[in-house]
């Protein structure tokens, strides 16, 4: 039974997981660290977290589980700190993006019988703009939370038995479980999420650059605009990791969005045109 958790970041994430436990009935403890004091003293108000910790090694330490909530190089930082210091008896699970390094990672570091089990984790939740203050407890609820390595973190008895708690306070908060391999995961997401990201990225930069001064833009721009250039608005510090870590599948599943723009831009006036609506109508059907 799981009764002490850590959340290390208390952004939009972590404190939505502390919302949720706590929704979910959760009666156990729950610490939160962030980076900035500020993110974990909203957490805190919020009552996301019961409180803030000055040392985030130490109160992983004191926890059974340890959630990372932070961006994927910050995760691996933490993997590497944590990974000589925690035991047989500690559970470490994350929320990134991209799930190959890391599983790479928690192979290499966790899931022996000396140290911790580690068991890769990525919600398919969020919004465009991060902050604790953006927590939301039923952020979770309907969505997909994949994970990407269960039987290795499953090589102990303590460790079989923290995985499958916390996959049923997953369940509890709402989400919906499914186990990928870490490489399908990182191919699947390039398209369903981190593609849609880069589209509306570069179409809200070329909309700023193009007609962002004009004065008519608030009236003219409607709902189609507001939808597409919605994700415009999320943060660098997020999304760099996840271009770094995916690289190859997000540059493929750009060069064919390119290569599709491209087609349907020489048939604007030929029948092509509205085979690809069919098409894209199908999609939006199925």
């Amino acid at each position: 039974m799981i009764d002490r958790i850590s959340i290390l970041g208390t952004g939009l994430l972590g404190t939505s997981v502390g919302l949720a436990l706590r929704a979910a009935g959760y009666k156990g403890s729950i610490e939160g660290w962030n980076r900035g004091p500020e993110q974990g003293k909203v957490a805190l108000k919020m009552g996301a977290i019961d409180s803030i910790a000055a040392d985030p090694i130490e109160v992983a330490r004191a926890s059974q589980v340890t959630l990372l909530a932070v961006p994927i190089y910050a995760t691996l930082d933490f993997m590497e700190k944590l990974a000589p210091v925690l035991g047989p008896d500690h559970l470490v699970t994350d929320v990134g993006s991209t799930k190959r390094l890391i599983t790479e990672t928690g192979t290499r570091l966790y899931n022996t019988p000396q140290r911790a089990a580690f068991l890769p984790g990525h919600p398919m939740a969020g919004k465009e703009r991060g902050g604790a203050a953006l927590g939301d407890a039923n952020l979770f609820r309907g969505a997909v939370w994949l994970f990407t390595d269960d039987s290795a973190a499953m090589r102990s008895p303590q460790a079989a038995e923290l995985v499958k708690d916390w996959r049923e306070w997953v369940t509890k908060m709402g989400a919906k479980t499914l186990d990928l391999d870490a490489a399908r995961h990182d191919e699947l997401v390039a398209w369903v999420s981190h593609l849609p990201q880069f589209t509306a990225t570069a179409l809200s930069a070329l909309l700023e650059e193009q007609v962002g001064d004009a004065p008519e833009l608030k009236d003219v721009g409607g709902r189609a605009l507001r939808e597409m250039t919605r994700l415009g608005a999320s943060p660098f510090s997020m999304w760099r990791d996840i271009a770094h870590t995916n690289t190859e599948a997000v540059e493929r599943a750009l060069l064919a969005l390119e290569q599709r723009l491209a087609y349907l831009r020489e048939n604007l006036r030929t029948p092509v045109l509205r085979d690809e609506f069919e098409q894209a109508n199908k999609f939006r059907r199925e």
